[in-house]
């Protein structure tokens, strides 16, 4: 641990390049856009919002091995029951939904700042159904991050007698240097926690959900979308080379932090060029849905259950009531006249059955995905200096 006074006892925030701030500056054009497109709403905001939610909560949990379909995720954020992930992983996502909540929540206050009792907070949301894992407390031990892979120890995390006062370091890093823009204000408070390893278990989901809770508090666009957690759960052996290469093995906060920084503007940067599509893919596949509605002469309120079909959703009876308030019997009676116009195809029986896209909403689909661009690589380097990680 850093003693000098002339360096801050956590990482530190290395200047930017000429490339970075490049970089940051096309990130912040396409939440620009982003917030003129939703200024007006729209039919479909609401659904893309919650699974860009769903997405964001899978890709976090999935990093650490919890991995559930979408609409699993979904369905904590609905309080659902899941369709196909087992109880102790649902559990995790539930809590993870609470921690991602709260987030949300601040966000919204003008006045909220950030302390170490907070985080604890979250850590104890997030990790409630597990007392073992002594949620909401600091750790008393040692800790190591060992690859599973390799069978290896990667990483050990600082004495836990220096985690008080470095927790204190870095919630005091999150007020001071307000020039620091806060996308990278964000990728700090990420890598420090995560680095510092304060607790026994859930840190790098802290780590994360820390992260968007910086960026919902600043000024960067719509909260439900600022999140790059769903990149970096499909992306995760390159967001652990990242980490690694950053880290060294063992807590070392004189070591340059740039490569870090460069990773999350290229997370951020993919990340905005993904919605941008889907804001536009939307847009279009609720005009397909209209024509279709149109066509079966069925009532508008089924148009969200069409649409979460098309993302790939199992529609439940049950959510189904729930988002549309309508009685147990005209649920029942839409989702027959969907089925009978091969709109959706039931599976299962009981409190059990589910539906699923049938041909018209799976043709919709394809189509959505032969029109997509290829993302654009802002760091075209960055694959290759992230597989000299050991």
């Amino acid at each position: 641990m850093k003693t000098s006074s002339q360096h801050s006892p956590i990482y530190d925030t290395p200047p930017l390049t000429t490339e970075d701030r490049g970089v940051l500056a096309e990130i912040h054009q396409m939440r620009k856009r982003l917030r003129h497109v939703l200024r007006t709403p729209k039919r479909w905001e609401g659904g893309l919002r919650r699974s860009a939610l769903a997405r964001a909560i899978r890709g976090s949990n999935s990093i650490e091995g919890y991995r559930v379909a979408e609409d699993d995720a979904a369905a904590a954020l609905d309080d659902d029951e899941p369709i196909g992930a087992d109880q102790r992983t649902f559990l995790e996502i539930q809590g993870y939904r609470h921690a991602l909540g709260y987030v949300l929540a601040m966000g919204e206050e003008d006045y909220s700042t950030f302390d170490a009792t907070e985080i604890r907070a979250m850590h104890y949301m997030m990790l409630r159904h597990e007392p073992a894992k002594s949620p909401g407390r600091y750790r008393k031990g040692p800790v190591f991050v060992h690859d599973e892979r390799s069978d290896l120890v990667v990483y050990e995390g600082p004495d836990a007698a220096d985690v008080p006062a470095l927790m204190d370091a870095l919630v005091e890093s999150l007020h001071s240097k307000p020039e620091v823009d806060p996308v990278v204000r964000s990728a700090m408070a990420h890598l420090n926690l995560v680095m510092i390893h304060p607790f026994r278990d859930g840190n790098g989901r802290m780590a994360r959900a820390l992260a968007t809770s910086v960026l919902t508090r600043s000024d960067i666009g719509e909260p439900e979308f600022s999140s790059i957690e769903e990149w970096l759960g499909a992306n995760t052996d390159d967001y652990y080379a990242a980490l690694a290469l950053t880290g060294c093995g063992s807590w070392r906060p004189r070591d340059d932090a740039h490569l870090w920084i460069s990773f999350n503007l290229r997370a951020h940067h993919m990340q905005a060029q993904t919605v941008a599509q889907r804001v536009q893919e939307a847009g279009t596949t609720w005009t397909e849905l209209d024509a279709l509605i149109a066509e079966h002469a069925l009532p508008e309120r089924a148009i969200d259950a069409m649409f979460e079909a098309v993302l790939g959703y199992r529609v439940r009876r049950a959510s189904y009531l729930k988002r549309t308030g309508v009685e147990d019997q005209t649920a029942t009676r839409d989702l027959a006249a969907l089925a009978g116009a091969g709109l959706l195809v039931p599976h299962g029986n009981g409190r059990g059955r589910f539906y699923t896209a049938g041909k018209p909403l799976q043709l919709i689909r394809e189509s959505r995905r032969a029109r997509r661009e290829p993302l654009s690589d802002p760091y075209p380097w960055m694959r290759p200096r992230l597989a000299e990680a050991p």
